[in-house]
């Protein structure tokens, strides 16, 4: 930093300030305006962006039909967080911290609304029986890296990812200071799978789905561009567990639902039916 900062007595909102999502920020919550939410005709309505959040859910959902779980079938709808999508009133509604992913179950009554992207894994992984390990200590294993993933990636995404590749400048003290925590979690990472074919043991779970899309991701390449900042070759471990993943077909089809970027091919920006992504 070449300059020092003194904070004010009161901080006050800069509407101008925040780098490239700063049009979308700001310090209170609540809807911005009235909008209604389609509903499609499966009971499981997802309203949605592929981003690592939202991909988590969509992986699942996935899996769940790979399985042959056909009570998962689901609609998702692409809500555009730049555009503000998730100020809108039905929004706000299904998710009251405004952010992706939500979600709708029309299947009891009065519809059930889940927001959080981690309670989401464990409601379906939960009502559909499925990829949620039974034995009781395997059980806890998956629970507690998943709530990993919900504690760590914030260091990861808000942190270095925002001061590292979103920043309308770069500074060295944020940057090294995240990239710090981000190798640390990496080598948690690496450690926990030097010793397991998963994060939950031989069996692929919800805390795999979780995890892959942020730091399986950082280890490919596809979020922040950081593969040599942070050495990311050197955790030998994850980056296996990550290629495995990465080749699973259901993982495959998750990635392209509600994506809005990259090449025509990949783009599936609403899914109401399995033939949208054949």
């Amino acid at each position: 930093m070449t300059t020092t900062y003194t904070p004010p007595k009161v901080w006050t909102w800069d509407s101008e300030s925040g780098g490239r999502f700063a049009n979308i920020n700001r310090p209170i919550a609540g809807a911005t305006h009235e909008k209604e939410l389609p509903i499609g005709k499966h009971p499981l309505q997802l309203y949605s962006l592929a981003t690592p959040n939202g991909v988590k859910v969509t992986i699942l959902l996935e899996e769940l039909l790979a399985l042959g779980k056909t009570d998962a079938e689901y609609d998702a709808y692409l809500i555009n967080i730049s555009e503000g999508d998730q100020f809108g009133s039905d929004f706000v509604a299904a998710n009251p911290n405004s952010k992706i992913p939500a979600m709708m179950d029309h299947s009891t009554t009065p519809p059930t609304r889940i927001f959080e992207s981690g309670a989401m894994m464990l409601y379906l992984a939960e009502k559909h029986d499925a990829f949620i390990p039974k034995d009781e200590p395997a059980r806890a294993e998956c629970l507690s890296w998943l709530f990993w993933q919900m504690a760590a990636t914030p260091f990861l995404g808000g942190g270095f990812g925002h001061f590292y590749a979103y920043a309308p400048e770069k500074y060295e003290y944020p940057i090294n200071r995240y990239a710090m925590e981000v190798k640390r979690q990496l080598d948690v990472l690496d450690r926990r799978l030097a010793e397991a074919n998963y994060l939950a043991g031989d069996e692929y779970t919800i805390a795999d789905m979780a995890v892959y899309p942020w730091y399986g991701k950082l280890i490919t390449g596809e979020i922040y561009d950081a593969q040599e900042f942070l050495d990311v070759a050197s955790y030998t471990n994850v980056k296996r567990w990550a290629q495995t993943i990465e080749g699973r077909p259901a993982v495959k089809r998750g990635e392209r639902v509600n994506k809005a970027w990259g090449p025509e091919e990949e783009r599936v920006p609403e899914r109401h039916d399995a033939s949208d992504l054949d």
